[in-house]
């Protein structure tokens, strides 16, 4: 049996470490952990002394900064179609986001969370605060004094202009933080600070954008010199992997930690230790072998399956100790199929890449992941399924 997220909760805050990543497939209990984690850290209430009514505490956001799909709740867009009026990016009123807002128009920061919006998406496309900082509207902006008028943004776009007002606080909190001395600091909100919980800012999310939030994530946590700790939990492999290797998390001489999330059957959960990235340390290759399989059962076989292919045999390559992946081609054949492979999955031309495979080259699919299965160890269930 495994523990409560309560539990898990209380072993990443026993850990004490500069910075913990997790990976956990979704419906694993990633953002339900951040939850507890700050009922953990930031109880509601304290009890009072000889029975009394418990005693109020302080907010939450002195201890914890958390970000996870609650917090892409406090957004909404009122459309009010029945006037038809302009679209309007509104900000739910709470304490935390008249704190985080009112913090933020204070400071000047209205510039930075436009500049780094701008920065993933386009710099025309243009964040207009409202004087309270209550809502925002978005243009797109031609540098000719003409407007496009008010626009609704993609989902995209609207994850990314989400994420650049927690990044901008995040940076300010990092960047105060730094100033050894109380006194000297800009403001005096963030002195109680000791957890950054961070859940899966990567939805909705091409894989650039992805990766250049990664890095500048990563180089924002390196930056913080003060005790902050940091939480960070995904269901991206390629978010995972560019973190882990930004921030150096080595399992020899590192005080950083790195675990894999399971939710077990019983609805108890597992928290692993496990080093290295994604590509070694996670049963991602799962799910290329079952995307395989499925599209194989299906006759579904696309150009882009070569590259899940190449993918499946790099990590099973990696994980025996080969120095090439290619030599787990069937040998009588293994120059022949590797320029297959090599061709299918590097094709450059457009037209290329959108014909439809050969029914020779779906064989060879079938083929070399049989191959891959049968010659190399992937376990048997007794049903005959692969593990």
């Amino acid at each position: 049996m495994g523990k409560t997220l309560t539990e898990i909760a209380q072993q990443l805050n026993d850990a004490n470490k500069k910075v913990q990543l997790i990976y956990a497939f979704n419906g694993s209990g990633k953002t339900r952990l951040s939850r507890e984690f700050k009922r953990l850290i930031a109880p509601k209430a304290n009890a009072g002394h000889g029975g009394d009514e418990p005693e109020p505490s302080e907010p939450s956001r002195s201890k914890i900064l958390y970000y996870n799909a609650f917090t892409e709740d406090l957004f909404y867009w009122d459309n009010d179609l029945t006037l038809d009026a302009e679209p309007r990016f509104k900000i739910q009123p709470n304490s935390f986001t008249d704190w985080l807002l009112t913090l933020l128009r204070d400071l000047g920061q209205d510039g930075n969370i436009v500049s780094y919006f701008q920065h993933y998406v386009s710099d025309k496309l243009t964040p207009h605060f409202s004087e309270d900082f209550a809502e925002v509207t978005f243009s797109l902006e031609h540098g000719d004094d003409e407007s496009s008028g008010r626009l609704k943004l993609s989902k995209g776009e609207e994850s990314c202009f989400i994420w650049s007002v927690f990044y901008t606080l995040l940076d300010q909190a990092i960047g105060t933080l730094n100033v050894a001395e109380p006194d000297d600091r800009e403001t005096r909100e963030f002195d109680q600070l000791e957890y950054v919980f961070i859940d899966d800012p990567v939805s909705s999310l091409d894989d650039n954008h992805l990766i250049e939030l990664a890095v500048n994530l990563a180089g924002l946590i390196k930056s913080s010199a003060s005790e902050l700790r940091f939480v960070i939990t995904t269901h991206s492999p390629l978010f995972y992997n560019v973190l882990h290797n930004e921030l150096g998390l080595k399992a020899s001489g590192k005080k950083e930690g790195c675990y894999l999330l399971e939710r077990l059957e019983d609805g108890t959960f597992d928290l692993n230790t496990k080093y290295g990235d994604s590509n070694r340390s996670f049963s991602y290759h799962l799910h290329l072998k079952k995307a395989l399989e499925r599209a194989i059962a299906a006759d579904e076989v696309q150009r882009y399956h070569f590259t899940l292919l190449r993918n499946l045999y790099e990590k099973t390559a990696s994980f025996l100790g080969y120095q090439q992946w290619s030599d787990l081609l069937p040998g009588d054949r293994g120059a022949y199929l590797n320029r297959i492979i090599q061709y299918t999955s590097h094709s450059t031309l457009a037209v290329e890449s959108i014909a439809e495979p050969t029914p020779p080259e779906k064989q060879t699919v079938r083929l070399l992941l049989d191959h891959l299965t049968q010659t190399y160890g992937y376990a048997q269930h007794q049903d005959g399924s692969h593990g």
